[in-house]
C-alpha cells in the first residue's frame, strides 16, 4: 500500500511538480487548494506526510493541528518556503522539512528521500500484529500491580484486555516474554487510549536500544509482509566525540529522530544508536549517542584513536532514521562542558546554521581534546 500524504497549495506549478515527485517515490498525494479542507482532511484521514505552502493563507492553522489531530499527530511535515522567510518560524509550528521555492523536481527529491525513510518508519510503529500474550503492569505512580493480556502489539505499544474495573491511567512499567524468547522484555508506557469494554491501549516510551531492536526483529519475523525499510543514507562524518558526532548529508532528519549508525574505518566497524539534537536544513546533523555501556565506549574509543591516528583515512558511514520520539527534548546547560559536541548541541542548537558551524570549528581548533575530529 503506497504512503499518503496531503499537500495544502493553491499553486499549480508547485503541485504538479510534486505530484511528479511523490508518484516517483511511490507517495500518493492529496491535493487541497485552501486551507479549510485540509482541516477537515486531517481530522477524518490518515496520512504518512503533511505538506504546506506556508506562503498561503490558513497554513500556520493546518501545520499546527497536524501535531494535535488525533490520527495525524506522527505525520512528517514538510514545509515549503519562500526564500526570505525565517526557518525557525516553520520548526516552531511542527516541520520537520523545509522545502525553498522555487520547487523543482531534482531539489524536492532529494528531501523527500529522506523524509520517506521516516514516514515509512513511522507508519510500522502505528501497525500492530494480533496476539494474545501475557504482560505484567506496574503503576509508576501508585506502586499498583496489574497482570492482562494483549489484544495487538506493535512497535510503538499494545492493546490490552483488562481486568473489570481496571482503570489504567497515568505511566506504567510493563512486562512482557515476546513467543519464541528466553528472556522477558520491560519497558516504560504511557495510557493512551480507552476503547468498548475492556480494551486500554499503552504507548511505549523511553525504550532501550535493545528493547527496540529485540521488539522490531521479532515483528520482522512475524509478519513478512512489513513494508521493506529504505536502504541507509551515505553521508559524511565530520566531527565525532564519546558522546556524538555532526555528520554531514544533503537532506539531514529533523531533530528528535532517532538514527541507527554504522561507521567503518580500515578494520574497525562500530554501529550505535543515537537521537537527533540539532539539524541544519541542507548542510547536516548534531546526532547524541544513546548507548552508554563500557562495551559501547570501549569501541567509540578505539574508533576515536583510529581516526587520530590517521588524518588522512575517510570513514564510511551510513545513517537509517528509526522513528520520531514524542518528548520534546530540553536545551537545558551542560554541566561537563568536556564534550564539546553534546554541550553545543544542548546549548547553541538555536543558532542559525553557519553560526552553529563556525562556533564548532573554533572551539574544537581550541580545545585540547585529540584524535575526536575526521
Amino acid at each position: 500500500m503506497n504512503l499518503k500524504s496531503l499537500l495544502l497549495c493553491s499553486d499549480e506549478k508547485i503541485a504538479r511538480v510534486l505530484r511528479r515527485t511523490l508518484g516517483d517515490l511511490d507517495i500518493g498525494v492529496e491535493v487541497c487548494a485552501e486551507a479549510g479542507a485540509a482541516l477537515r482532511k486531517l481530522t477524518r484521514e490518515r496520512f504518512e506526510a503533511i505538506i504546506v505552502d506556508c506562503g498561503g493563507p490558513g497554513a500556520a492553522a493546518v501545520l499546527r493541528s497536524t501535531r494535535t489531530a488525533p490520527c495525524n499527530k506522527r505525520a512528517i511535515a514538510v514545509a515549503i518556503l519562500d526564500p526570505e522567510m525565517g526557518l525557525r518560524s516553520a520548526f516552531d509550528l511542527g516541520a520537520h522539512f523545509i522545502l525553498y521555492k522555487p520547487v523543482s523536481v531534482e531539489k524536492s527529491k532529494s528531501s523527500f528521500r529522506a523524509a520517506r525513510a521516516l514516514m515509512k518508519k513511522e507508519r510500522r510503529r502505528n501497525q500492530r500484529l494480533p496476539i494474545n500474550i501475557a504482560v505484567e503492569m506496574s503503576s509508576r505512580d501508585s506502586g499498583v500491580r496489574i497482570k492482562a493480556n494483549t489484544i495487538d502489539l506493535g512497535e510503538g505499544g499494545l492493546a490490552l484486555n483488562m481486568p473489570r474495573r481496571s482503570k489504567p491511567q497515568g505511566r506504567w512499567t510493563v512486562t512482557f516474554t515476546l513467543p519464541g524468547a528466553e528472556t522477558p522484555v520491560e519497558t516504560e508506557a504511557q495510557f493512551a487510549w480507552e476503547g468498548t469494554g475492556t480494551q486500554v491501549g499503552l504507548r511505549f516510551e523511553n525504550q532501550s536500544p535493545e528493547m527496540a531492536r529485540q521488539l522490531r526483529e521479532w515483528l520482522a519475523k512475524s509478519a513478512p509482509d512489513v513494508e521493506k525499510d529504505d536502504p541507509p543514507a551515505v553521508c559524511q562524518l565530520t566531527h565525532l566525540s564519546l558522546g556524538g558526532c555532526y555528520l554531514e548529508l544533503p537532506a539531514p532528519f529533523p531533530a528528535s529522530t532517532r538514527v541507527t549508525l554504522s561507521m567503518r574505518a580500515a578494520d574497525v566497524e562500530l554501529k550505535t544508536e543515537g537521537v537527533v539534537r540539532v539539524m541544519h536544513a541542507d548542510k547536516g546533523m548534531g546526532v547524541e549517542f544513546t548507548r552508554t555501556t563500557p562495551e559501547h565506549r570501549t569501541l567509540l574509543e578505539n574508533f576515536l584513536a583510529l581516526l587520530g591516528e590517521n588524518r588522512d583515512l575517510q570513514p564510511e558511514l551510513l545513517v537509517e532514521p528509526e522513528g520520531l520520539e514524542i518528548e520534546t527534548w530540553t536545551t537545558a546547560p551542560v554541566v561537563d562542558d568536556q564534550d564539546i559536541l553534546l554541550a553545543l548541541f544542548r546549548n547553541q542548537a538555536g543558532l542559525p546554521a553557519d553560526a552553529f558551524l563556525e562556533k564548532l570549528g573554533k572551539q574544537w581548533k581550541d580545545s585540547a581534546t585529540v584524535g575526536a575530529s575526521a
